[in-house]
């Protein structure tokens, strides 16, 4: 991107309506790795792509306890997701210590959103670079809301945000109408499946680089990694080699000479 005038600060709009430094955050959001949010009935699940600054350093945590009933998954800057993952925590025990009750989910969310406003609109701040998923479970069932830089926030039947996520939004559409009725492990299924799309050809989910997030009814927030996800991507069909086009002159080779034996499927 280039610099512009309209840029230096995030109270300044452009004339075309836009402002660029909100713009920039979101795209904070799209270089992070990719993550996946679905629901069911009864279960809510988070599944995330975790990456390492190198070979010498373990893989980033992309999915974050905050209460016995509410988590979150982040795509972009670590410290930003660390901040407001703070927060929330402190909000959910302000509601255990005055009401003695969880905070319900839509009404974290809105507080997230409140909060990451305040510096979408003042003079010497900048935006949030992270994007969440939040799944939670309360009276009203199973959640999964995603929040935005421009303190957007959405509830969602599917969701994934980070690097390649189109990939994984496509499968989620295609599939969406079976979530509702599915049971747990099947649930965890669509989402791995759905994030293995955001990876290219050549690389493959592991048990090093998955990261499982899952709420529900009659269970409490619990994060899977390392050899926890393995149960989980024992149950995952083989991924599909991706078909090469052969060279546009052999099949005109091969109807000019024609065959002579049937072909072998």
């Amino acid at each position: 991107m280039f610099r512009n005038q309209y840029d230096n600060d995030v109270t300044v709009w452009s004339p075309q309506g836009r402002i660029h430094q909100i713009e920039y955050a979101m795209e904070a959001v799209k270089q992070g790795s990719a993550t996946v949010g679905l629901k069911s009935r009864s279960h809510a699940v988070l599944v995330a792509l975790k990456r390492a600054q190198s070979e010498l350093a373990a893989h980033q945590k992309k999915i974050l306890h905050v209460d016995n009933h509410v988590g979150i998954s982040i795509a972009g800057l670590t410290a930003d997701a660390r901040l407001l993952c703070n927060f929330m925590r402190q909000e959910c025990l302000d509601s255990r210590f005055v009401f003695d009750r969880p905070l319900p989910t839509s009404r974290l969310v809105s507080l997230v959103g409140s909060k990451t406003q305040i510096p979408t609109q003042r003079y010497g701040r900048r935006p949030y670079g992270v994007g969440l998923l939040i799944a939670g479970y309360d009276d009203m069932g199973p959640h999964i809301f995603q929040t935005c830089p421009s303190a957007n926030y959405f509830d969602c039947k599917a969701m994934s945000i980070g690097a390649r996520s189109q990939s994984a939004r496509t499968y989620l559409e295609r599939c969406m109408e079976k979530f509702l009725d599915c049971n747990l492990n099947d649930l965890v299924q669509h989402g791995l499946r759905a994030l293995r799309e955001t990876l290219p050809a050549e690389q493959d989910l592991t048990t090093k680089n998955v990261s499982i997030g899952i709420v529900g009814k009659e269970m409490e927030f619990t994060i899977y990694d390392d050899d926890d996800v393995a149960s989980f991507l024992e149950g995952l069909e083989e991924r599909p080699q991706r078909k090469v086009a052969p060279p546009a002159d052999e099949p005109a080779a091969a109807v000019a000479e024609g065959p002579d034996e049937p072909m072998e499927h």
